[in-house]
């Protein structure tokens, strides 16, 4: 059941894990769309693929040369090659029609079909043709089946080839266009609405002036929410307007609703009252640093994530619980999809025990130097930082030479 946390406001906070858990057990991958093949690279599989054919589906060439049978060319050498008439030609696409008798040859490309009679393929480099008299000198022995791909070398009829889950990588597309996929069951994209609230905002992209400021959030959140394999929907900026707010939070189109800025307890916070009116506040007030006024709520069928306009503190916010939240209803894996690098410490950081930290770090010297832990406005910090170490609730901090793990701005892991 959700809680009632309007009367308490921040008097209590949630436990960065207790929301994590919330979120995991309530949220399952969406249903599965058709996805055209070209389209497919990033999607994740919604169910298994199993192919209906051989790859290849004929005996073929590995390599340019001359079909022949195998047996034939034994004792063949350089001082006592065989020959072989040359009967016609094999290229990839246009098989020899005819098969191969005692004593023949066909010539042959890599990738053309074996012909009929021939079990062999002996190499070009070792064979000297005489155009005119329609003969092949063989110099080198090859043993049935050699330099033949046999039927099903690369992939079996009824071979599973790929799981669900997989997010798909082009060789794996490659792969299902091989075996005649030309449209693939794909977890369905999740589609994220943005509401940029503030009256002090400009666009993206306008130049500061006066008391306003250029909104950023959304500039950062449409990459996340690429980066996590979702679909953002079309948004402007709103006022702190609170009609205004809620219809944009109750967009019917959206599986995930993220509400940047007005997400505390002031004057202009709106969002948290009316997703309390509009659906469920589950939870209001975390125990981290920064991100501690993130909201999480439901409305309908959609989650709905309240977080702070202040840059630092969104952008931790998300990585924590939206961006978690989106890859798993795009059926991808929960986890931090970043590199990670351990480092010792250049110098202490100091945390408290009950709050889960997102600390910000530069690299200096093989030292990983916590840069400014306050200041949760300055965007400009997470450009001069290599990554961010989490500090858990249980610890007071991490002392000075301690190696910590970094988790890697720069490089999405691959899944």
């Amino acid at each position: 059941m959700p809680r009632d946390v309007r009367m308490r406001g921040f008097a209590e906070r949630a436990d960065v894990e207790e929301v994590e858990s919330f979120l995991r057990q309530n949220t399952t991958a969406l249903l599965s769309e058709v996805v055209p093949l070209l389209e497919c690279v990033g999607r994740v599989l919604a169910r298994d693929v199993v192919a209906e054919v051989d790859v290849p589906g004929f005996p073929r060439s590995a390599m340019d040369g001359y079909a022949i049978r195998g047996e034939e060319s034994f004792g063949a050498s350089d001082y006592d090659p065989i020959a072989f008439g040359v009967i016609g030609t094999a290229l990839p696409g246009n098989p020899y029609p005819g098969s191969v008798e005692a004593g023949q040859a066909v010539r042959i490309m890599t990738g053309a079909p074996l012909p009929g009679g021939a079990d062999a393929v002996v190499m070009a480099e070792v064979c000297q043709e005489d155009l005119k008299a329609g003969r092949v000198e063989v110099s080198e022995a090859v043993a049935p089946r050699k330099n033949v791909g046999v039927i099903g070398e690369d992939i079996r009829k009824g071979e599973r080839v790929l799981f669900a889950g997989r997010r798909l990588r082009p060789q794996d597309v490659g792969l299902l266009s091989s075996i005649g996929h030309a449209r693939v069951d794909c977890v369905r994209r999740p589609r994220v609405a943005l509401v940029i609230t503030g009256d002090e905002l400009l666009p993206a992209g306008a130049r500061p002036s006066g008391a306003k400021i250029v909104d950023s959030n959304s500039v950062v959140m449409r990459g996340l929410v690429d980066r996590d394999g979702a679909e953002s929907l079309p948004f402007q900026i709103l006022p702190d307007v609170p009609e205004r707010i809620a219809e944009a939070m109750s967009n019917q189109e959206a599986d995930v609703v993220l509400v940047s800025g007005g997400s505390s307890v002031g004057q202009e916070d709106h969002a948290p009252r009316l997703l309390s009116q509009l659906g469920s506040l589950d939870f209001h007030g975390i125990s981290m640093r920064p991100s501690s006024p993130t909201g999480i709520g439901r409305l309908g069928d959609a989650f709905v994530f309240l977080l702070p306009g202040n840059p630092v503190s969104c952008l931790a916010a998300y990585e924590f619980f939206a961006g978690p939240t989106i890859r798993r209803l795009g059926g991808r894996s929960g986890a931090w999809p970043h590199r990670v690098a351990s480092w010792p410490l250049a110098r202490k950081i100091a945390s408290a025990i009950g709050r889960t930290d997102y600390v910000r770090v530069a690299l200096e010297e093989g030292h990983a130097v916590p840069l400014a832990t306050s200041g949760a406005s300055i965007l400009s910090s997470t450009v001069r930082a290599v990554g961010a170490v989490i500090v858990p609730r249980e610890w007071e901090g991490i002392a000075e030479g301690d190696s910590v793990e970094v988790l890697l701005y720069d490089e999405d892991r691959s899944e």
